[in-house]
């Protein structure tokens, strides 16, 4: 079976709208517009397109990440900086990482006159972070304006991926122990980057044990086959809505050129911005 469109776009989009987490300076951007520390930065940022919204919001939102952590993060942020200087700062940001690692031009230009089209078809039900984003004025230039879309597209299928989830009965603390019993990262690094005590994992791996998904020990899950078929299940429905709800508007050609033309500024972030052990889930290519 060949790999879904939808994937091969994720697959180029992803570590682009990955170097505003992964990226030198990310903390230094937030302390510079009034953020305390790496994750208050981290959840200002992303959520600032929703607005000065509430923990409660971005924790639904966002997925996985413990409330606690995310409570120490959200309304304070909004007290130190506004959304729009956070908008403002994400966007410089992500822009100069890109140009540092190789965005040009004109490449950065044909993929935006791509996506472009794809934004303004997608279908925004139920998907808020992506229709926050959406929202937002496109970027005159135009390394700004393909981070941008790809953080809008990258949003899109993240929120069709959260409703796939709940589809099939797992929760956020769920999903992050499946991923890591699936070989994505090790949970030395999921568990931490999103909060979780190592009680509270145990428990959420008990649970999904319960229900026959996985096997092993906490720290070192395994999916059983029913797991594994959970999981390509969810991934399947996460794939086919990104396509059916936006990306299907891109021709077969168009998918290829935007792979191609954008493939040396991906292997540049991958080798140069993202580690290759991260919660994302994004390895090397």
């Amino acid at each position: 079976m060949g790999i879904h469109p939808a994937r091969q776009i994720w697959a180029t989009l992803e570590p682009l709208h990955d170097v505003v987490y992964f990226g030198a300076g990310v903390k230094e951007a937030g302390v510079g517009v009034g953020l305390r520390g790496y994750w208050q930065t981290y959840f200002a940022f992303r959520a600032a397109p929703l607005g000065a919204v509430m923990p409660a919001a971005v924790q639904a939102a966002f997925a996985g990440f413990h409330p606690g952590m995310v409570r120490r993060a959200l309304p304070e942020a909004w007290e130190r900086a506004t959304p729009q200087r956070c908008l403002a700062a994400r966007l410089e940001l992500a822009t100069d990482l890109l140009r540092g690692v190789g965005a040009g031009d004109a490449v950065s230009a044909r993929a935006v006159e791509l996506l472009a089209p794809v934004q303004r078809a997608a279908d925004p039900t139920g998907r808020a972070l992506f229709a926050a984003n959406a929202a937002l004025p496109l970027p005159a230039d135009p390394v700004a304006a393909l981070w941008q879309l790809a953080t809008s597209l990258r949003e899109h299928r993240g929120d069709g991926h959260v409703a796939a989830l709940v589809t099939h009965g797992l929760s956020g603390r769920h999903a992050l122990v499946v991923q890591v019993a699936a070989g994505k990262a090790p949970e030395s690094v999921m568990r931490p980057a999103r909060g979780v005590s190592e009680a509270e994992w145990a428990d959420a791996f008990d649970e999904l044990r319960a229900r026959g998904l996985v096997a092993g020990e906490p720290v070192t899950p395994t999916l059983t086959g029913s797991g594994a078929e959970l999981l390509a299940a969810v991934e399947a429905e996460t794939d086919e809505a990104a396509w059916t709800g936006a990306l299907a508007v891109l021709s077969a050609d168009a998918i290829t050129e935007l792979a191609t033309s954008l493939a040396p500024l991906v292997r540049s972030v991958q080798e140069s911005v993202v580690p290759p052990l991260n919660p994302v889930g994004m390895g090397p290519r």
